[in-house]
């Protein structure tokens, strides 16, 4: 099939109309590898496409001029795509489930993403909509705590961001750091529409102050937690590292793991 592939898009070094090769296949009785269908979806960050197959959401991406998705599509995850008109109802509504943070039942097709990429991107989609976490917190997490960078290089290559909430992951000093969807601004909007306080987590890194720590409590967060957010604000004590926290005879929050256990 590859090599039919291959010919028919390179016949004369004239290149095929999108979804020609795959009009040709299935007229001939060859199957695609992987059945990808996807439509354009109105959100609260505007209007994006979103991709889907038998096992899962494959791809999510802002949407642009016609045939980009398409093309974006076929040279990210190696094998076509197909538009249709609409979302089915229940893959819709679990959509917008997720986006207000209210469904976590999506399921997603990582199989185009190696080994590390995978562990990255699902530990990325446990983190609650509102909060925020770091880099270092999901190498930490996935069993991988050198791997900081790698972290970012994974999160940058996203193919479904906005449903896996890359926008979620922060600098370790606790800047808001790049965005692949946008930029810092577009990270900094949609964290925004989530409920986070995107300028104070910026003064919160400026100061130096990556933990909030209880008084009543004695148990420290980061700052985005919702045990955090509970603390009243004569209780709250900022905290520069792990080190002046527990030497202030604070223990790291279990719902947030702040720090290594």
């Amino acid at each position: 099939m590859e090599l039919l592939e291959t010919d028919l898009r390179d016949l004369g070094q004239v290149r095929a109309p999108d979804g020609f090769v795959e009009r040709v296949l299935a007229a001939v009785g060859i199957a695609p590898r992987v059945s990808d269908t996807y439509a354009e979806v109105e959100t609260s960050f505007g209007v994006v496409h979103v991709a889907w197959n038998s096992e899962g959401i494959s791809a999510v991406r802002r949407a642009g001029p016609a045939g980009e998705f398409e093309r974006w599509f076929t040279s990210r995850l190696g094998r076509p795509v197909a538009r249709v008109d609409v979302l089915p109802d229940r893959l819709a509504r679990q959509v917008s489930g997720a986006i207000a943070g209210l469904d976590r039942r999506l399921r997603f097709d990582l199989s185009s993403l190696g080994p590390f990429e995978q562990d990255v991107l699902r530990k990325t989609a446990e983190i609650p909509r509102g909060e925020v976490r770091s880099y270092a917190w999901v190498a930490r997490e996935i069993g991988r705590p050198r791997a900081v960078r790698a972290v970012g290089s994974a999160l940058g290559n996203n193919p479904i961001p906005y449903l896996i909430p890359c926008h979620r992951v922060v600098r370790s000093d606790g800047a808001l750091g790049e965005y692949s969807s946008g930029g810092t601004r577009a990270k900094r909007a949609i964290l925004e529409q989530e409920g986070v306080d995107a300028g104070w987590l910026e003064i919160l890194a400026s100061n130096g102050a990556r933990y909030i720590g209880s008084r009543t409590t004695h148990v420290f967060c980061v700052p985005t937690c919702s045990h955090a957010r509970r603390i009243k604000a004569p209780n709250r004590v900022f905290l520069r590292d792990e080190r002046e926290a527990r030497g202030g005879g604070y223990r790291p929050c279990s719902r947030c793991r702040p720090v290594a256990s």
